[in-house]
């Protein structure tokens, strides 16, 4: 064999050797996962309610793996930076999205959004927060029936304090608005807290996020339904929407760590596991509980539907009361 021959047939056999190589390094790369600390990206200020559920997640994973899973605040845009952020991260089983579901089922029927939301693959779903309607007890009424009934023999007498435009908060009251055909004035704020200064002294009625639980214990506001699938244990004698006759009409506000589009399915499923461990401890659950916020268990699939469900939603009752960000 002549020396070129010989050379030509040496490389191609090296470079063979090389190729065979890399599916077994990838494999070993998803198998050791993770090899170096992970990132979960917030795209919301740090202090919210993103911070508080999420870091006791991050705490929990850290120690379940033995590697550091740190929190990132990005936010801008209404979420929208660090959601585009986390789409355009290395795919590698090391940077994850940790949201509330409205930068993925709310934002996109608004506005144009700089990510795909259908492209974010979903990992966990790590915690809802659980609240409902609230009523100032100076209005009256002290049931949801009786809101209800108040309202239609009152219309745009009630006014309804939330978040701000185009928020979970926001469409709970249009879903309200197009489920039980009544009519309350939207008042939008800044921030929950904003509203809830103005929900106090009666400046506004109604209000639906959690921090008016505290207010509610104290007999400061009525709380006239759960916005879940089950009653809050603290408040057993309280229904559910479904319970009261409006089955489907939720706006969830619902917390979720999904993947860029390509992270292996591997990674995914392991740490879909772990978290489900998770979940089922006293201490997870207790300290979710705590902020009033109830841990589903979810496979990666059934988020995917449920993600699907909500978004539809969503984008129905957007439609229907022509809600617009300008």
């Amino acid at each position: 064999m002549r020396r070129r021959e010989f050379l030509g047939l040496a490389g191609g056999l090296a470079g063979a050797t090389l190729t065979a190589g890399l599916p077994m390094r990838a494999t070993a790369q998803v198998r050791n996962w993770p090899e170096r600390p992970v990132k979960f990206i917030i795209p919301y200020a740090p202090g919210g309610g993103s911070d508080l559920i999420g870091r006791p997640w991050a705490e929990k994973l850290s120690q379940a793996f033995g590697q550091q899973f740190i929190i990132e605040n990005r936010s801008g845009a209404g979420g929208m930076i660090g959601t585009e952020a986390a789409s355009k991260a290395a795919p590698d089983g090391y940077t994850f999205l940790m949201s509330p579901s409205a930068t993925l089922t709310v934002l996109p029927h608004l506005r144009k959004t700089p990510y795909d939301p259908n492209s974010f693959l979903p990992v966990a779903r790590i915690g809802d927060f659980v609240s409902g309607f609230s009523l100032h007890p100076a209005v009256g009424p002290k049931t949801f029936k009786e809101m209800v009934d108040y309202a239609k023999a009152n219309p745009g007498k009630l006014s309804y304090g939330s978040a701000g435009l185009g928020t979970a908060t926001h469409l709970r009251l249009e879903m309200l608005k197009y489920r039980a055909g009544i009519d309350i004035l939207h008042v939008p704020y800044r921030g929950s807290a904003d509203a809830l200064n103005d929900l106090l002294p009666n400046t506004v009625q109604m209000m639906n996020e959690i921090n008016n639980i505290p207010h509610v214990k104290a007999g400061k506001l009525h709380l006239l339904n759960i916005n879940h699938s089950t009653r809050h244990p603290e408040f057993p004698d309280v229904p559910t929407l479904t319970e009261l006759g409006y089955p489907n009409s939720d706006v969830p506000l619902w917390y979720a760590i999904m993947g860029p589009a390509g992270t292996p399915k591997e990674i995914i499923d392991k740490l879909n596991a772990k978290c489900l461990e998770i979940a089922k401890t006293e201490d997870m659950q207790a300290r979710l509980k705590a902020i009033s916020a109830a841990l589903p268990v979810q496979t990666p699939a059934e988020i995917l539907a449920y993600r699907d469900a909500d978004s539809a939603r969503n984008a129905e009752v957007i439609k229907a009361a022509n809600i617009k960000l300008e």
